[in-house]
């Protein structure tokens, strides 16, 4: 079975190699000059099912409203003038009421907590290394407001399944020691053991690696311009080298996905949310954090990774514009020092801003389309790399005619509501 897998970030990767483990000939086929290269490449790094929750919640509406009128909100929201940011846009709010946000977040929490022991099976099962760290994540809040707020909040995820520990500001500081200097700043915390971090650039190239020793090819600088149908099979793709052929395809193209859908009439409500990151290195600096840290006020990340610190933060609605600017990450680091005044060499940042292809409920669309060699692996929004290997191996299982290890309701173009 010959199968064309388009996209060669860390999904169409991951997905090629749960193919090739099944015996497929796989063909990546890849516009940029390497795997990892867009969304992929300086993500969060936090492997974080406990961060499942569904932005379409009720309180959202106010929070997008509130941020017009501050000056560096965590959750920004811009006016755009494409006709696709107000179809996504209305559909977003029309998920925005209680039962959905509940909904949402269930199906979310599922795939997200599938992909971390997938990732982990595949470890165990093949040796990659990604600068992996399982120590787990804390849930800080700053405030006990805040933290009695979160308890409350993270009610759901624990009812279905998630392991999560309550934490007094003392006990924090015992799961994270990089914490006492700045004790008397926290109200609390929340501890998922289970989660943890790891570089998402450096495990796609290492699973691109395993991959071609099983006989995938990869075409880089290749970009795929349309997909040519016939009846209810796909035949080929276009691309800016030529068609290529296949018996099977997967549409694995990130935020490029909605448009190529469309080539074949298919409509994939996806749209961008710009996300901004910033590493750090940590050499001499024995006060660095060691345990992933989400400081939920504000809603900053911490991942160590080896010798760096990736911080995350901010959510932009801001179209496809991917540039960002130094004064960006100011409110990002003010956090970062509060909590962290000797977490790493901040005079030494590497900063990157990358585009998120979020769905406007939340989980992401997996599986079958109306073709029945078409398949997608696209809309993972900012949990792409958490939820990688465990959306991969099903889209996989459902190719293969096998019955997911997981329930798919709400995951697939058919369920999706």
């Amino acid at each position: 079975m010959k199968t064309i897998v388009m996209g060669g970030g860390i999904i169409g990767v991951t997905t090629a190699w749960y193919l090739a483990e099944a015996g497929h000939d796989v063909t990546i086929v890849e516009r940029r000059e390497n795997t990892g290269l867009e969304t992929s490449f300086q993500n969060g790094a936090l492997l974080a099912p406990g961060h499942s929750q569904a932005w379409a919640s009720p309180s959202a509406p106010m929070t997008l409203l509130k941020s017009f009128f501050q000056n560096d909100p965590w959750l920004r929201f811009r006016i755009r003038s494409e006709m696709s940011y107000w179809r996504w846009g209305l559909a977003f709010l029309q998920n925005c009421t209680s039962a959905r946000y509940r909904a949402n977040t269930v199906r979310t929490l599922r795939i997200m907590m599938y992909g971390v022991a997938e990732l982990r099976a595949l470890r165990e099962r093949t040796g990659i290394s990604y600068d992996e760290n399982d120590k787990g994540i804390l849930y800080l809040f700053r405030t006990q407001e805040s933290y009695d707020k979160g308890v409350a909040a993270w009610t759901l995820l624990r009812e279905h399944g998630l392991p999560l520990e309550t934490a007094d500001r003392q006990r924090c500081t015992t799961i994270e020691p990089a914490l006492k200097a700045s004790m008397d700043k926290i109200g609390g915390g929340l501890f998922a053991p289970a989660d943890g971090a790891g570089d998402a650039l450096l495990f796609t190239r290492n699973l691109a690696k395993l991959a071609e020793g099983k006989g995938v090819k990869i075409h880089l600088n290749t970009t795929v311009i349309g997909i040519e149908c016939d009846g209810d099979r796909v035949t080929r793709i276009a691309t800016d080298k030529g068609p290529v052929s296949g018996d099977s395809f997967v549409l694995a193209l990130g935020l490029q996905s909605p448009d190529l859908a469309r080539t074949a009439g298919i409509d994939l409500p996806i749209y961008p949310i710009k996300g901004y990151t910033v590493t750090i290195p940590t050499d001499g600096y024995p006060e660095a954090p060691t345990v992933g840290i989400i400081e939920e006020d504000n809603l900053v990340a911490f991942a160590r990774l080896g010798n760096r610190l990736r911080i995350g933060g901010k959510a932009e609605f801001a179209g496809y514009d991917k540039s960002y600017a130094p004064a960006q990450f100011e409110g990002v680091f003010k956090v970062a020092q509060d909590l962290f005044p000797r977490g790493g060499d901040y005079a030494k940042p590497t900063y990157y801003a990358c585009l998120r292809p979020v769905t406007p409920g939340g989980p992401p669309i997996l599986g079958p389309t109306r073709y029945r060699n078409l398949f997608v692996n696209a809309g993972h929004g900012a949990a792409g790399w958490t939820q990688a290997c465990g959306a991969c191996r099903a889209v996989v299982d459902m190719m293969l005619g096998r019955k997911p290890e997981i329930d798919m309701e709400g995951l697939t173009l058919a369920t999706m509501r």
